[in-house]
């Protein structure tokens, strides 16, 4: 497989009050970058179990290909609990197999066909998936088309200082939302700027061709060199927002990578999320006239 995307990290379930949904934000990512045409893979580890079994069964169900491996410990699972705004927290396992991704010969082979990834610091939490990440960017091409889009992600209690300049240092893209901009400029001593001032910051010090913020119900921004693109979040009925930001960096990566100028990807980043959020679940069917965009 040439020119591929690849959703790295996380592989898991979604224990939802409605029941179980397949979940782990670089499998959203994969399945969100497929649906608009892109050949796109899911690497990450399951266990021997019946969990790793029906997970595997749906990324086959849904086209998606995957370099997964078994290994010796449970798949991994996050209960979820929602506000009465849909806008959901998390209980992650800990010591499950996502931890513990290999590299082997295979996904060496992957990142030298790779032309985007998206990864984030909840899968670096433990030193074996950490490495296997590391090692995959570095095995990735450095053209300059090439995305490395880290989507920071942060859960829980699980990164560090150190663990979230070097992904940002490794990176191209980044993406964060309000308040995980908020948390970084405090752990880093920029909090007294203005939101946009820590963008540009960011920006500037990690040479990044683009930084995504998102801010919820008050917008997203992406920020170029020199410029930036604001969009309105639009107003629907929330189902749940499960996935909705994997579901915005999937779309606006395949629009990139189509070819598409910042302003139109972002656009349709933004109405792919806010469907995704009037959905159950975060893996959707996207509508065809969402999908079509990309060939307008």
């Amino acid at each position: 497989m040439k020119d591929i995307v690849v959703g790295m990290g996380e592989a898991l379930f979604d224990c939802l009050p409605e029941g179980k949904k397949i979940g782990g934000a670089p499998a959203n990512f994969a399945y969100h970058v497929s649906q608009f045409g892109f050949k796109s893979c899911v690497v990450s580890a399951i266990g021997n179990d019946e969990d790793g079994d029906e997970i595997m069964r749906i990324f086959n169900q849904r086209g998606l290909n995957t370099l997964i491996e078994r290994v010796p410990f449970p798949t991994g699972t996050v209960q979820v609990t929602l506000d009465e705004k849909g806008i959901p927290s998390y209980e992650i396992k800990k010591g499950v197999a996502w931890d513990n991704i290999p590299f082997t010969e295979e996904l060496k082979e992957l990142a030298h066909s790779a032309r985007a990834v998206c990864f984030g610091s909840l899968a670096q939490r433990n030193a074996v998936s950490h490495e296997t990440i590391v090692k995959f960017l570095e095995e990735m091409p450095n053209d300059a088309g090439t995305l490395k889009i880290f989507d920071i992600n942060l859960r829980q209690n699980f990164y560090k200082p150190d663990l979230l300049e070097e992904s940002m240092g490794r990176c191209n893209i980044l993406k964060i939302n309000d308040e995980e901009l908020e948390l970084v400029s405090r752990l880093f001593g920029f909090h007294s700027i203005s939101q946009a001032d820590k963008c540009w910051l960011l920006l500037a010090k990690y040479g990044l061709k683009m930084l995504i913020l998102t801010c919820g119900t008050e917008g997203s921004y992406v920020f170029t060199p020199g410029k930036f693109s604001y969009q309105p979040t639009p107003r629907v009925i929330v189902a749940d927002t499960v996935g909705a930001g994997d579901s915005f960096t999937g779309a606006f990566t395949a629009a990139i990578l189509a070819g598409k100028p910042v302003e139109e990807a972002h656009q349709l980043a933004v109405e792919v999320s806010a469907f995704v959020c009037t959905q159950s679940g975060a893996m959707p069917v996207l509508p065809d006239e969402l999908k079509a965009r990309l060939l307008a």
